[in-house]
């Protein structure tokens, strides 16, 4: 089962922080592809297209490989909020977070020779608490958000606004891993050693 080559396409450091603690080996390979939403897409199907699109553009390179690759998209109250472009794009969407309940879908895709073998969906939802103009600009000024979907990451400060999490917490962080891995011994790729949880 070793001799086949992982690639994960994320630059994510999420992801390879939760990949590399399952005990899985893998390379690194930047898909660059530009995520952009189709008019009226949904945040399911843009996740979905988003991590096809990622895990093909690398498998093309690598048809060899097993390529596997995710996108993350929060949705609340219809809107759908990806990474934000800039410091008031972030503030304007952790206003919109602020004391709601949001969907959080990680969409991943396992790529090899140049097709898509398999992708799913992943859900999570999130509450907030209500967060207070001086917690928003505080936490904006760190940085952190400005490369996140939804502007937080569950597993830095961005915890400290959560009141409950349905679903995976590491579906929230960008890649579901117990569907994950599950899907990657299918494909004949196991944990080469203990993970770390």
């Amino acid at each position: 089962m070793s001799s086949i080559k992982l690639i994960l396409a994320s630059a994510s450091p999420r992801r390879k922080m939760l990949l590399g603690a399952a005990g899985v080996s893998f390379e690194i390979v930047e898909s660059r592809i530009d995520e952009v939403r189709d008019d009226g897409e949904n945040a399911t199907d843009f996740a979905l297209r988003m991590a096809r699109e990622k895990a093909l553009s690398v498998s093309v390179r690598f048809p060899d490989a097993i390529v596997l690759a995710a996108d993350t998209i929060v949705e609340c109250a219809g809107q759908i909020l990806g990474k934000p472009a800039d410091a008031a794009a972030a503030r304007a969407m952790l206003r919109t977070l602020s004391g709601n309940t949001h969907t959080v879908v990680t969409a991943f895709a396992i790529a090899r020779a140049g097709a898509v073998a398999e992708s799913m969906p992943v859900m999570s939802r999130v509450t907030f608490r209500a967060l207070s103009p001086e917690e928003i600009a505080a936490y904006v000024a760190t940085g952190e958000p400005l490369d996140k979907a939804g502007a937080y990451g569950i597993q830095d400060a961005g915890a400290g606004f959560i009141l409950q999490v349905e679903g995976a917490r590491d579906n929230v962080m960008g890649l579901p891993l117990s569907e994950v891995l599950a899907a990657l011994r299918r494909h004949g790729i196991a944990p080469t050693r203990e993970g770390l949880s």
